[in-house]
């Protein structure tokens, strides 16, 4: 992880990109509707279908699959990690999060705006 530096924001809270898999379009769109809702995601797209070729208790498997992308700010990964586990429906879902070497100053910038209502809403009313 990158540390901390007050002269970048990229740096104080960078964008990590963030993926998971699900059986069907519909549960992609539950999940990728309840991060955007609650601004843990600034966006999710989602695409497939794709085939997943993989070993699962013993035995070789294919299934097609629905993959997720998630733009994510370091600070709302906690809550990220806890919703997925939440809302997905397989027992061991991936997850696999890459933080974003570079990104567009504009995007970054945006990216922060459509996520920053989501840490607003957790402060006690004054």
């Amino acid at each position: 992880m990158t540390e901390p530096d007050s002269g970048d924001s990229h740096k104080t809270d960078p964008l990590f990109t963030c993926w998971t898999t699900v059986s069907t379009e519909e549960e992609g769109f539950a999940i990728a509707n309840a991060f955007v809702n609650e601004r843990i995601a600034a966006c999710v797209q989602l695409d497939g279908p794709t085939t997943s070729i993989y070993n699962w208790d013993g035995e070789r498997c294919s299934s097609t699959e629905f993959r997720l992308w998630l733009k994510i700010l370091g600070s709302n990964l906690p809550e990220a990690r806890t919703r997925i586990n939440e809302l997905h429906p397989y027992d061991t879902p991936q997850w696999i999060e890459t933080e974003a070497e570079k990104v567009d100053e504009k995007y970054l910038i945006w990216v922060k705006e459509a996520s920053k209502f989501h840490r607003f809403r957790k402060r006690e009313p004054t």
